[in-house]
């Protein structure tokens, strides 16, 4: 009977599924979406048990295929940043809060006051929707809700807390605990400080341990199958990859530029971040909340799907005729754009089309992710990743955008399959996932290109 390994990953509007052979190769896949939940202007929830349903409703698309295998681990991969207020048997207290909620603004201060020592330790961007201000913003207005907490888990580790009830649920790994702001990442561990500010008592924290460390069994429609702690989707999207010095662009839901390899060091108030991958490295990440998120905003206000919007921008010119787009319709992490930065059209004239604004949307990304490229510097060919790359326009301007060679990589679900990798590890199987060649795009000059840059940048 042969093995197989499960991948999910618990992203920000679906849940994707992967089953990996031993020789690397996808078997099956399966995906089920969700919206998260704004009851609020600048919130963003999503009741945990919906995360559960979806991988429920992939387990089912895949089971069928995989009938005669043995499915030897199940890894988990989660966006980052989120909390999730649990009670000592891992059910959670409350909607989780998740990484586009901009609520925390004022309680950011919390960080910004911090001894230098320790705010430069913390050597990341202070963004009001990651974990500790969050949690600093529950503590000010939910109180009695975190003095009830058992603990606060990121996404995957929610998601694998119902999975494996016997097991302690209060578990992260070191590649999410170090992208709450309430990690020192220069002694690799908790900040005191960071948690006092955050209004959460020391034991309320959950153990780090190994991404790959087999934490206990699910019973599922596939078996009884060993669950691993898992990983972020960022690093687990580079460990799919396998992307070594090369600098990778990740298109998704928002956008990252990623750079692994890289050393950490106390910083006072960086622009880029420095996390934790899934092994024992680190890797420098310029974000942006806003990327095809933007383009999914674009679409439904022009009436147009996701694939009609890439249509419709095809058909106009270079330059959207004048049209810019700034896609920061959540804010950004600072650098590209601030917290109050907000999304716009301009350049509107009488003879402006859809296809222009269209065109813009799609324009207005790319320069953003050009933007987010230049901050963390470095030279030669990007890979691109992420369901936003597919599309030949967009990796066709993101070559000429940034002036290099771009390889995008088609790997379907790369966080998902990274997670597929960790359970592999934990269940002793060596995996090299399969990887599609990739299309090679070199850059050209477009005049009409590099001048609506200009413009999006305000030179």
């Amino acid at each position: 009977m042969t093995a197989v390994l499960l991948g999910a990953d618990v992203g920000t509007s679906g849940l994707k599924l992967v089953a990996l052979d031993e020789a690397g190769a996808v078997v099956a896949e399966g995906e089920s979406g969700y919206q998260l939940d704004r009851p609020q202007p600048g919130w963003a929830e999503i009741d945990a048990a919906v995360w559960r349903r979806a991988l429920d409703d992939a387990l089912a698309q895949v089971a069928p295929v995989l009938a005669g295998h043995r499915v030897a681990g199940l890894g988990l991969s989660g966006q980052m940043h989120g909390v999730v207020l649990v009670d000592e048997t891992g059910a959670p207290l409350a909607p989780a809060m998740l990484w586009p909620d901009s609520r925390a603004t004022a309680e950011v201060a919390r960080w910004r006051a911090l001894p230098d020592d320790a705010r430069a330790a913390l050597a990341n961007p202070l963004v009001p929707g990651m974990t500790g201000p969050l949690l600093a913003w529950l503590s000010v207005h939910r109180p009695e809700l975190v003095a009830r907490a058992a603990t606060v888990l990121l996404p995957k580790d929610a998601v694998r807390a119902t999975l494996v009830p016997g097991a302690d649920p209060r578990v992260t790994d070191r590649s999410d605990a170090s992208a709450t702001l309430l990690w020192d990442v220069v002694a690799d561990g908790w900040s005191p400080a960071a948690t006092d500010a955050a209004g959460l008592a020391p034991g309320q924290l959950p153990a780090v341990r190994s991404s790959s460390e087999v934490v206990g069994v699910a019973d599922l429609p596939v078996g009884e199958v060993p669950v691993v702690v898992g990983g972020a989707d960022t690093p687990l999207a580079l460990l799919a990859t396998g992307t070594g010095t090369d600098r990778q662009v990740n298109l998704g839901t928002g956008a990252q530029v990623l750079a692994p390899g890289r050393t950490p060091a106390p910083a006072d108030d960086p622009l880029l971040h420095c996390y934790a991958d899934a092994g024992d490295g680190w890797y420098a990440m310029a974000a942006l909340q806003n990327g095809g998120l933007a383009w999914s905003w674009a679409a439904g206000v022009l009436g147009l799907t996701a694939a009609e919007l890439l249509e419709a921008a095809a058909t106009a010119p270079a330059g959207a005729g004048g049209v810019t787009f700034r896609p920061f319709l959540t804010g950004e992490r600072g650098g590209v754009a601030g917290p109050a930065d907000r999304g716009s059209w301009t350049g509107l004239s009488a003879g402006t089309s859809r296809a222009d604004l269209a065109r813009a949307a799609v324009e207005g990304v790319v320069f953003a992710v050009g933007a987010a490229v230049e901050l963390l510097g470095g030279d030669g060919p990007v890979v691109l990743t992420g369901g936003g790359g597919r599309s030949p326009l967009v990796s066709r301007m993101v070559a000429d955008v940034l002036g290099v060679p771009v390889r995008y990589l088609p790997i379907r679900s790369a966080s998902a399959v990274g997670a597929a990798l960790l359970a592999a590890r934990g269940a002793g199987v060596d995996v090299v996932p399969r990887r599609e060649s990739a299309r090679l795009v070199e850059p050209r000059p477009d005049p009409g290109l590099r001048a609506a840059a200009r413009r999006w940048r305000g030179d």
